[in-house]
Formats: C-alpha cells, structure tokens, sequence
C-alpha cells in the first residue's frame, strides 16, 4: 500500500455522494487504502475513535474492505468490521455502536466489475464536498499516523432484530421476496423465518455476480422473475432488493409493479395517521399525484433533489418523518433512524398492509390514473452529463417555459411534466414524463427528446 505517499484518484470516482469506480480500471485496492487512510484522518482530527466497516457480496469487496481497514487502523483508529451483508446494516451498527463514523464497501446496483464506498460522519451522510475533500487530503499525504486496531463485531442478527422490532401483526400474507443474489440475501432469510405468513425466496444465495439478473428493481426485466413467481403461486405481493438492500422495489398480486411514489402513497397514509401534519419528502422524479396525496391526507408535501445523502440531510434540516425516492430508495424517521433502508421498509409496508382489509392491487387500482414512463436511463459521456442538463435549462429559460431546477429540469406544461436530470452514480442521464392522456405523454417525450438531440444525445424511445 502507499502508506504516507501522496495518492491521487482518478477523477470519475468521486461522486456527489457515494465513490464508485470500475475494479483495476479506475478503482483499486490502493484507493480504497488511500480513502481509509484520508477518511480516518479527518475522523481523528474531529476527536473520533472508532470507524465501522462493511461489505456487500461483490468479488472485490473483502480485499477492498481489507485495504479500507489497513487506511483506518494507520491512523490510529480502532476499525469495527461488522461484516458481509447489506448497507443499510453498516448504518445501524455506527448508531447502535455509537461509533465516529462508517464506510461500507459497495457497488450497489453497478454491474459485477464496479465497486464503490458510502460513508457517514458519525450518524450523518458524508458527501458532496466531504468526498471531495477526500481527494484534497490523499494528494497531499495530508494523514494522521497512529498505530490503531480492527475487531470484528459481525451486526447482522442486531439488525435483523432491530428491524423486526417495528412489524405490526395483522392478517398473514403470502409473499415472494427477491435478493437478487445482493447482500440483502440472508438477513432476509432471517427475516422470513420471524414473519408470520407464507414466504417465497428468490435468490436468496449472495453472489457477486448476479447470476440470475442484475440487481436493480428498477428496471422492468430485473422485476419478471418475481412478477411471475407472484402470480404463479397467487401471492399477495412480491418484494425485491437492490444489490447492496438499500433500495426496494414491490409488485402486487396482479404482477403489476409499483414504483416508489406509489408506495409512498401507503407509508406516507401510516406516518399521518400517527403524525397528522408531518412533513413528507419526495424527490423530483416522483409523481405529482404523490404530492397531491400527502397533502389531502393532511401532510406537508415537499420536493426535493435525487440522491440518498441529500435526502437524508434534507430530512435532518426538516424534521421530516419519511422520505422516498422513485429509485426505491425509502427513509423512515418515524421510529427508526432516518436512513434509506430496504428490508426496513418492506416490514413497514407489510405492517401497513396486514392491518389494512384492502389489497396493494387496490391501493394501485383507487390512486388517482395518470400516464408515466418509468425512471428512463440513456447513456451519456461523464464529461457531458451535467453540460446537456444545464444547456436544456438554459435553452428552456430563453423560451420563457415553467421550469423547476431544483435538480435537473422538470418542466411542467398543460400536458403534465417531464423530468432531465443528470445521475450521480453512472455516466447516464435520467427522464421520466407524466401526463393525464396518451397523446399528453407522446407530446410531452417528444418535446424532452427535441431538447436532448439538440446537445448532440440520442433519447431514449418514449
């Protein structure tokens, strides 16, 4: 390793809230020591001691958590190596273990050869110029030194124990669930063994390279193995995970999928009951019905930008109780600790729905009916992702169209909306359109495509 060498990352890597890199490319066991060594640093001139550490189940993880590991003990620190399982476990060990803060080794939803790290400063996200910084202090060898210890405190049955801890019984239901070979998988099984009902497991097995699909329940085909699971065996429900179980994705007992602003519609229906007048946020992806929902329930809607770290600050800043994203991404405050966490959220959506004598095809069935295009992801080059965004905001603005940039552009028109922003974990940007009438949404994709083909970006099909 490169010990008090001054290191430089590769550009790409360090994201807006995560650091994601392809494995000997443009992400190495020497970055990760260096990110240990640059991340201890900072936690040891804050006073901190102690630093957790986790992994998800890609190839490159236990050596990238290893190199991790070796930056944070150099610095003097104590490493807690909670082990192999899903991201959202990490963030509950830095709380229940009080510790100064957490890396967790993940690719998350990135195909097999990608890995990556999400880190928080004591129980708050580390990201936008926290991860920059990062950079700063690896080139100039700007570390602590010290001679610190690492133990091993494996947390998956705490965390299963903690988040069981909030399920409501009610009417048993039948449920297919979907690890996607991700690190979810066998905290889930655990799970399944303590819920009352019947349950189904897909790809149960963790497994770096995602044999059976790629893990992101965000994308229709990832979803038709338990769509047809689901109705095959006449399930209630299906529930899946993305490959580090940070992330959820649902589909009802008609195989249809519900995408996250919909079940926001039934998580947000709980908080309210509890919390009349609390305040709910959804990102700028979300539908405009979900907005209009939380508010006819009572609540106090607010949009705000993609992004799980700037989620979870703007929930601190707010005092917000929930929070999701159309990604899967759900944030309960409300008697948990703020963090986006998918088997979390899929034992509150289960609680919500066994007390409730209609189905989760009948919630879909009575939301107000709009036209939408699911999340749509087309490639665009890293350099000019953000570059076309801000060119379509400006060009907009010149035509004097209603246009909101709290992220991206969302332009909203007579039709309804449609969305451009840029993704700040892959060299993609990302469109949605929403529209009460089919010719609406053919209008609306038509006038988001002219725009993207005018910054020299092929669309995707509409």
């Amino acid at each position: 390793m490169s010990r008090d060498c001054p290191h430089t990352f590769d550009p790409t890597i360090l994201r807006e809230y995560d650091i994601r890199g392809i494995i000997d490319d443009t992400l190495s066991e020497e970055d990760a020591y260096a990110i240990g060594r640059a991340f201890g640093s900072g936690i040891a001139r804050e006073g901190g001691t102690k630093v957790c550490v986790g992994y998800d189940g890609r190839l490159s993880s236990p050596n990238m958590e290893q190199a991790v590991v070796e930056g944070l003990r150099e610095c003097g620190l104590e490493a807690v190596r909670v082990g192999l399982g899903p991201t959202p476990m990490l963030y509950f060990a830095v709380h229940a273990l009080n510790a100064a803060g957490g890396i967790m080794v993940s690719g998350s939803h990135n195909p097999p050869d990608y890995n990556g790290f999400k880190m928080m400063r004591g129980s708050k996200p580390f990201y936008g110029t926290d991860i920059q910084a990062l950079g700063t202090i690896a080139t100039a060898a700007d570390y602590v030194s010290g001679a610190g210890t690492d133990r091993a405190e494996h947390m998956l049955d705490r965390y299963v124990a903690r988040i069981l801890q909030d399920y409501k019984s009610g009417r048993e239901l039948k449920i297919a669930w979907d690890a996607g070979n991700g690190s979810a998988g066998e905290a889930m099984v655990k799970v399944c063994t303590e819920l009352p009902g019947q349950h189904i497991l897909l790809n149960e097995r963790i497994d770096g390279m995602f044999p059976e699909h790629h893990p992101d329940p965000t994308v229709v085909e990832n979803l038709q193995q338990l769509r047809d699971v689901v109705t095959a065996e006449e399930c209630d429900l299906g529930i899946a995970f993305d490959g580090d179980g940070d992330r959820i994705g649902v589909v009802d007992g008609e195989g249809q999928i519900l995408w996250g602003d919909q079940l926001m519609v039934v998580w947000a229906a709980d908080v309210l009951a509890a919390h009349p007048g609390a305040t709910i946020i959804a990102d700028v992806k979300a539908s405009q019905i979900l907005f209009d929902q939380i508010a006819d329930m009572g609540g106090n809607p607010l949009m705000w930008k993609t992004g799980h770290s700037l989620i979870k600050a703007k929930m601190a800043e707010t005092g917000a109780l929930l929070s999701g994203e159309m990604s899967g991404h759900i944030f309960f405050a409300d008697r948990y600790f703020g963090y986006d966490d998918a088997l979390y959220a899929a034992i509150r959506l289960i609680a919500c729905l066994s007390q409730r004598d209609d189905s989760l095809a009948d919630i879909r069935r009575s939301l107000p009916q709009v036209l939408n295009t699911p999340e749509l992801r087309f490639p665009c080059p890293e350099e000019r992702k953000i570059a076309v965004v801000d060119e379509v905001r400006d060009r907009l603005a010149e035509e004097g169209a209603n246009v909101s940039d709290i992220d991206g552009v969302r332009v909203l028109t007579d039709d309804g909306w449609w969305l451009l922003r840029s993704s700040n974990t892959q060299d993609v940007l990302v469109a949605r359109c929403e529209a009460a009438t089919k010719e609406g949404l053919e209008r609306l994709g038509g006038a988001l495509a002219t725009q993207v083909r005018l910054s020299g970006i092929e669309p995707p099909t509409f």
